[in-house]
């Protein structure tokens, strides 16, 4: 168990570092404002928003789509399913979601006003929102909070759903961040860095929830395929009877 434990750890750890390091790389491109990266974002800013301009059909989709995935529909979304563990005895996966949506709030506001980082300023603006840029906000929520969900109901969900859950999930942070650039508010590096922050984050959070798990002598799991807490199902199943749980330890 020893063995297995490390070596999973290992494996999550190199699963953070795949997805923090190329965010530290945008943050650095961004905030040293290297030419490649500063012509990159200026450019598909500008050449998008001008696109945009041209087919104006598209503005009010875009715009009911960032409002759709605004960061606080999935906070609000997270905390109703919060809620709902904890009415259901899973407290301890309610505290990891909890924890993970509350790091992706804190630590995108803090970049934010660390980075001071001013939104694009557009010849004919489409949308206007207050804040810094970087990282995009919407972005970092998308994949935290889509993510965060998805490993809490894998366990209930069977076969192709599973894998329909992902898609949606990875679709919701794709269009929420693509919105933010066509809308003029946000640069690309603002959206890399985000859904790159937001999938750091979320790995980070389950790699520790795995450690505790299997210190208190729960199976090792593959969170992707299977959940978080697996062994939670009954208590987060509509129709599941929480008594058919494994008592908390």
């Amino acid at each position: 168990m020893r063995v297995t434990l490390g070596l999973r750890l290992t494996l999550a750890a190199l699963a953070v570092f795949a997805a923090l390091v190329p965010f530290a790389l945008v943050l650095a491109a961004v905030t040293a404002e290297w030419g490649p990266s500063a012509s990159l974002d200026r450019d598909a800013t500008r050449d998008l928003n001008a696109w945009v301009l041209r087919h104006d059909e598209v503005v009010p989709p875009l715009k009911a789509t960032s409002h759709i995935f605004h960061a606080w529909v999935f906070r609000g979304t997270g905390i109703v399913l919060i809620c709902w563990l904890v009415y259901r005895g899973a407290r301890r996966l309610a505290a990891w979601a909890a924890v993970t949506l509350l790091v992706a709030g804190l630590l995108g506001l803090l970049l934010k006003v660390v980075v001071d980082r001013p939104r694009p300023e557009l010849p004919t603006p489409i949308a206007h929102f207050p804040g810094g840029s970087f990282p995009s906000g919407h972005a970092l929520t998308a994949v935290a909070g889509s993510a965060t969900i998805v490993l809490i109901l894998l366990p209930v969900l069977r076969g192709a759903w599973r894998y329909v859950a992902w898609t949606a999930a990875v679709l919701v942070s794709l269009a929420s961040g693509v919105c933010r650039v066509a809308l003029g508010v946000h640069y690309v590096s603002d959206v890399l860095a985000g859904w790159l922050l937001g999938a750091g984050i979320v790995l980070a959070t389950a790699a520790a929830f795995e450690t505790w798990r299997q210190d208190a002598g729960r199976p090792p799991v593959r969170p992707v395929r299977e959940g978080v807490e697996p062994e939670a199902a009954p208590r987060i199943s509509p129709r599941g009877d929480p008594a058919d749980a494994p008592p908390r330890t």
